[in-house]
């Protein structure tokens, strides 16, 4: 009966999942917060449908070690390096600052040390998943603080990992917490060693032979039983399996057998990683969240003003720009979802108590709700700001121009803005023709790169009138709008139209309503990059029927004019 009782439990857990993951999709909010809803509600201290909590976390422990496995296959060193220091130690002093703030709110609100300086370590963790998404949604994640922001994400990826290592030392009850943390971290130290050691000898092997057999159902076995092997291993050295899962990945992830691994491993960490949401909303406690609405609140007003400050500050120590750091502490103010990971080893470990669980999870919940409107919040604050007298002396402290020859002697040039892949091709042609360019860039690493090169270049942000107006527009002869943000394009375009009216205009643009509306406000010419590639392929595809190249290209002017039924 008691096997019977688990199994429909389960069933009411994956149907609350399913529910609460339809419903967060509907109203566009992370799926990841749906599966916590479900969990809180058919939890003992919500409507009380599921009671064997103890045996869906055991479950749900499966969903850590694959989502930590994968987040291994995924980790990229070679992004970290080409953003460079920015997000490293950025990241680095980001996580510090952020967590030692943590910990004084922790001892304001009278918790012991130990409590404060895991929750301080929490709320220093950003959503990669949500950022990541809204991004990619708005067509910024190429831009110089959607680099940045990527940057940052990776670090406090990594640095799950040694938290989770050192953190939960903080419960051992009548220890040392030095010698703890030294014993900690040289097991820790020991069984990455080994583990290294068998990651590049053994595990390539071992996946080349399974791969040889062309099978995809033994190649995925195959996977997760060396992630669980790696976890059942990490356990033996008194290391978190989670742990041990993330370096099994991000070995396996330096081989050529990394794609297939993470493609076929997804659906699994997918269904127990929802698993694992559910059961963590199962711990908190709804009462307490309720009982306590107006110190939520206050933790939660606390965490968006305090990583707002810290994340924006991080980029413009680098040299970047007002807008960029902007941009950066107001798309990394939330908690993350890796936070949640963390806070479940907490509670396991005892360092958290479940009222101080439930005040995390209900802040958590609040600040990822709140991202998608405050990044808009702050592209909207930035361009009112920067209207005022002194919002345009702060931003255009880093407005400086440099170039080999005065900008003042330009005259019939193209000004370039955004200097991204699209640009750098348009840049070469026009050095090749001998042709007089100038390029408006955010990206300070770029702008050095241009004046080693000899162009004329200004730093800063073009949407903003006191710096186009030292591009000599009313002597230009044409304007390259590459920004893939819509309200950066639009808005360049709108001051630029201000300073010289007849002044030709290239824009970039993503989707077929902002397209109108730029063609309104003066864009002579404007590319779909998405679109111009679904042209590529069609010639491409046209050219191997036989047509002639006169009919392809009569068939891409009436697709380009609309006129093609």
């Amino acid at each position: 009966m008691g096997h019977l009782d688990f199994g429909v439990e389960i069933i009411i857990v994956l149907v609350a999942a399913v529910l609460g993951g339809v419903l967060a999709h509907r109203l566009k909010l992370p799926v990841l917060l749906g599966y916590l809803f479900a969990g809180m509600l058919v939890s003992p201290h919500g409507l009380g449908l599921v009671q064997d909590t103890a045996a869906i976390e055991a479950m749900a422990g499966i969903g850590v070690i694959l989502l930590l496995f994968t987040l291994g296959l995924e980790f990229s060193l070679e992004e970290l390096r080409r953003i460079g220091p920015v997000a490293i130690l950025g990241g680095a002093g980001q996580i510090l600052l952020t967590a030692a703030a943590g910990f004084g709110l922790g001892q304001l609100l009278g918790w012991g040390a130990a409590e404060s300086v895991f929750f301080g370590f929490l709320v220093s963790l950003s959503s990669t998943l949500i950022v990541l998404k809204l991004l990619m949604e708005r067509g910024e994640l190429d831009t110089t603080h959607g680099r940045i922001m990527t940057g940052i994400l990776l670090v406090q990826d990594l640095s799950l990992v040694p938290m989770m290592i050192i953190l939960p030392t903080l419960g051992i009850e009548d220890a040392d917490i030095g010698p703890a943390l030294i014993t900690a971290g040289g097991k820790a130290l020991a069984f990455i060693a080994a583990m290294a050691a068998l990651g590049f000898w053994l595990l390539p092997r071992i996946l080349e032979r399974v791969a040889r057999v062309r099978s995809r159902e033994l190649f995925l076995i195959t996977v997760v039983s060396l992630s669980l092997a790696a976890a059942i291993a990490a356990e033996f050295f008194g290391v978190s399996a989670a742990v041990g899962a993330f370096i099994a990945g991000l070995l396996i992830g330096q081989s050529s057998f990394a794609r297939q691994a993470l493609a076929d491993i997804v659906p699994f960490r997918d269904a127990f990683g929802a698993l694992f949401f559910v059961s963590l909303g199962t711990l908190a406690d709804l009462s307490f969240i309720f009982d306590n609405p107006m110190l939520i609140a206050g933790v939660v007003l606390f965490i968006l003003v305090t990583k707002f400050f810290i994340s924006a500050a991080v980029p413009w120590v680098f040299g970047y720009s007002a807008r960029t750091s902007m941009a950066t502490g107001f798309g990394l103010s939330q908690i993350g979802e890796f936070s949640f990971v963390l806070a479940g080893v907490g509670v396991a470990s005892g360092v958290l108590r479940d009222s101080t669980y439930s005040l995390t999870l209900g802040a958590a919940i609040t600040t990822m709700i709140l991202t998608p409107f405050l990044i808009g919040l702050g592209n909207n604050l930035y361009h009112r700001l920067e209207n005022t007298s002194l919002g345009r002396r702060f931003f255009n402290q880093r407005g400086e121009v440099t170039s080999v020859r005065s900008i003042k002697e330009l005259s019939g040039h193209a000004v370039i803005c955004g200097h991204g892949r699209s640009a750098a091709a348009l840049t070469k042609v026009l050095k090749r023709r001998n042709l007089t360019y100038l390029v408006i860039e955010l990206d300070p690493k770029k702008i050095a790169e241009l004046r080693r090169e000899g162009v004329p270049c200004i730093y800063g942000d073009a949407s903003n009138p006191e710096i186009l107006a030292h591009a000599q527009l009313e002597k230009a002869k044409l304007l390259v709008c590459t920004y893939p943000g819509f309200m950066d394009v639009e808005l360049t375009v709108k001051n630029a139209r201000k300073l010289n009216p007849r002044l030709d205009i290239v824009a970039r643009v993503e989707r077929d309503r902002d397209a109108e509306i730029l063609k309104d406000i003066g864009v002579n010419e404007l590319v779909r990059p998405q679109f111009e590639a679904s042209l590529e392929i069609t010639r491409h595809a046209l050219h191997r029927y036989g047509v002639s190249a006169t009919e392809i290209q009569y068939l891409l002017n009436s697709l380009r004019q609309g006129t093609m039924s």
